[in-house]
């Protein structure tokens, strides 16, 4: 028998709707629970006007009624325990074998080990084994390995990219060369090339450099990209290095990628800690698209560059200082749910 056709769609692509995962009073967010909620109603609202919110929560009757502004017709809870709020991460990753919507529900371990994941972990599995999703869904156990969807970009042809100081952690897949988590990649989503950056990172992120914080496909052509034009800056020269890179990447037609610098966001801290507040962690949806915002006068700057990036979609801010407070932003809290899953 031949092997299936896979797909690992472009977060462009049509979709159904979008998982989120609630904080609550046992999360990280305990401390500033009230100002954070304020922010996923905002982007529950954005969403819910233009496709289905799948909401992980701990009391669906309590949440419902913080989401009175929300189109509430589109939204759809499931009561699960949960160890944090980043659905790009424990989120299953969707492609589409011989057109058929297939969940990847591979392993989510805190990013290396660094903080209890237990709950989140199993919740793609949860949510198949309560009925969410269509019944011709597919779900494959893919526990063997170690991935998030924050460390991955797809283009939708089979372009991937991605970083090494994540995908080579020691704490994720450390018995695998590059070499092999190349061909694991390439097979498993039938990728045709890999761009891997080496350089470019951002103080004060978990991660190990999720992509999804520096660089990002708008389409097939089109990278947006964190750019510092500060010499004084500690990103200054590492994400110099990046952006050299990314000049040398090609698309699958040989050609140069059109580069969009996005402006370094303005420096945060957490006590002396600096927070990983970036622009590149903005959420496509259908006929728009979210883009964090930090109370910053770069705010308008970094939507005025999406908005030529993607000139058919609204661009809306979401103001995401909340977020970053406990280390990642938009992006990271929610994972697209494609066309045929919900």
């Amino acid at each position: 028998m031949n092997n299936p056709n896979i797909v690992l769609p472009a977060e462009w692509a049509e979709q159904s709707g979008v998982l989120l995962t609630w904080p609550h009073e046992h999360t990280d967010w305990a401390y500033m629970l009230k100002e954070v909620e304020e922010c996923f109603v905002a982007i529950t609202r954005a969403i819910s006007k233009r496709e289905k919110v799948l909401i992980i929560c701990q009391d669906s009757k309590v949440l419902s009624g913080k989401l009175k502004k929300c189109r509430i017709e589109n939204v759809i809870f499931v009561e699960l325990p949960s160890n944090d709020t980043w659905a790009r991460d424990h989120g299953a990753i969707t492609v589409f074998l011989d057109n058929q919507p297939t969940l990847y529900d591979f392993t989510f371990n805190g990013w290396g080990m660094k903080f209890a994941s237990n709950f989140d972990n199993q919740i793609t599995q949860s949510l198949c084994q309560e009925g969410v999703f269509q019944k011709e869904v597919m779900y494959k156990d893919m526990q063997n390995l170690v991935l998030e969807g924050g460390s991955i970009e797809s283009d939708g042809k089979g372009t991937l990219l991605t970083t090494r100081e994540c995908l080579l952690s020691k704490n994720r897949n450390h018995y695998l060369s590059e070499k092999q988590i190349a061909q694991r990649l390439t097979d498993m989503f039938e990728l045709k090339q890999i761009h891997w950056l080496s350089s470019g990172y951002l103080a004060g992120d978990d991660t190990d450099s999720h992509i999804d914080t520096l660089a990002r496909f708008c389409d097939p052509e089109t990278i947006a990209y964190v750019k510092c034009n500060d010499p004084n800056d500690e990103h200054y020269e590492a994400l110099k290095r990046m952006e050299s890179e990314l000049c040398t990447f090609r698309t699958l037609e040989n050609k140069p990628y059109n580069l969009i610098a996005l402006p370094m966001a303005d420096a945060a801290y957490d006590g002396e800690l600096r927070l990983p507040a970036t622009y590149a962690n903005f959420l496509i949806i259908n006929g728009a698209v979210l883009v964090p915002y930090y109370n910053s006068p770069k705010d308008k700057i970094a939507g005025s560059l999406l908005k030529k990036a993607f000139p058919g979609r609204e661009i809306i801010g979401i103001d995401c200082s909340a977020l970053i407070r406990q280390n990642g932003s938009l992006h990271c809290v929610t994972m697209q749910l494609p066309k045929g899953l919900l």
